[in-house]
């Protein structure tokens, strides 16, 4: 069989009547008469023809593709930022360049190379790896969380400092005298490390001597869940603390399912928070995993789209921080 031919501008052209110029502009958007105009989107129509966004963009040097480089679409928390972030964007007639790095620090400069070379109009990145002097400098560049020694580049998060705070404070104002924290983290700085600070500071607010797991991400966290929770009984297997605060709901999830195999209730033993707000399903109304600090997806998505695609005279602020709220989840007595 032999495949027709896909139509061209020149075409589109000479099916409209009028010169190539003149269909140049109207897919690029720039003004002609409204008789000429017609004439192109009837002939684009008729010959079904598609742009080829990537030859246009080499010509005008815009693709309106926006890379988004995240550790994987797996974790609920990246999928819903994914799906936001894809929203935000096509409201503002972008499409997104998805790239999932797993964290693997010459994927996320191959994800990088990719999108410079690609001309996508900006970045946003979702990173756990020391790539600032990897990022070009022609390239609008927004992150969430993370931050880079060598770079002055945007930055989005949730106030990871007050949802620490608030964590203690419930578990306080539920009941819980000694409340611990758990924490897996990456070996990058990034301001979800203030959630230790914001948990440090309410302890010693209210007088309690602090007691916390803290560990980079490791295949074998339970494994050392088991053992805190092994270390933390005393002889007749009562625990010495009533309340967990952890630093992801995953794992407060997880902790939660040991304490349980270990024989102990939840909540009535032992009240546990998380923070990300991970909905089951992705679906608010089928409520949490574990009653949690919930961080504002959506609305963080928004400003990081937002302020990649400013093009104001004012200067994008270097950092800008967004309120997170409580939820119950079932593993709180409140």
């Amino acid at each position: 069989m032999i495949s027709k031919k896909a139509p061209t501008m020149k075409d589109v052209a000479k099916e409209a009547g009028v010169a190539l110029g003149t269909v140049s502009k109207v897919i690029n958007g720039i003004p002609v008469s409204d008789k000429n105009r017609e004439k192109v989107e009837m002939a684009i129509k008729n010959l079904n023809y598609k742009v080829n966004t990537y030859a246009r963009g080499l010509k005008t040097q815009k693709s309106n593709l926006v890379a988004l480089i995240i550790p994987d679409t797996i974790n609920p928390f990246f999928a819903a930022f994914t799906d936001h972030i894809e929203s935000a964007l096509y409201k503002k007639g972008k499409k997104l360049l998805l790239c999932c790095a797993d964290g693997i620090p010459q994927k996320e400069t191959d994800y990088l190379n990719l999108a410079t070379n690609n001309k996508v109009d900006g970045i946003i990145a979702l990173t756990y790896s020391d790539i600032g002097k990897y990022i070009s400098q022609d390239i609008p560049i927004v992150v969430f969380d993370r931050f880079f020694e060598n770079r002055v580049i945007p930055r989005v998060a949730s106030d990871n400092f007050a949802g620490g705070c608030l964590a203690v404070e419930k578990l306080l104002e539920f009941g819980c005298r000694h409340p611990v924290y758990i924490r897996f983290h990456s070996v990058f700085p990034g301001e979800a490390d203030k959630r230790k600070d914001g948990y440090l500071y309410a302890c010693s607010k209210h007088h309690i001597e602090p007691d916390y797991l803290d560990h980079v991400n490791c295949d074998e966290a339970v494994t050392i869940m088991k053992s805190f929770i092994e270390n933390h009984k005393d002889k007749e297997g009562n625990l010495a603390f009533d309340g967990v605060f952890a630093h992801t709901d995953y794992h407060g999830y997880l902790f939660m399912e040991l304490l349980r195999q270990e024989g102990f209730r939840v909540p009535e033993d032992v009240q546990v928070i998380g923070f990300d707000g991970i909905c089951k399903f992705g679906n608010p109304q089928d409520g949490l995993f574990v009653s949690s600090i919930c961080q504002p997806v959506e609305q963080l998505t928004e400003k990081c789209v937002e302020l990649l695609l400013s093009d104001g005279p004012s200067p994008v602020p270097p950092l800008t921080l967004l309120p997170v709220t409580y939820r119950y989840g079932g593993t709180t007595k409140g």
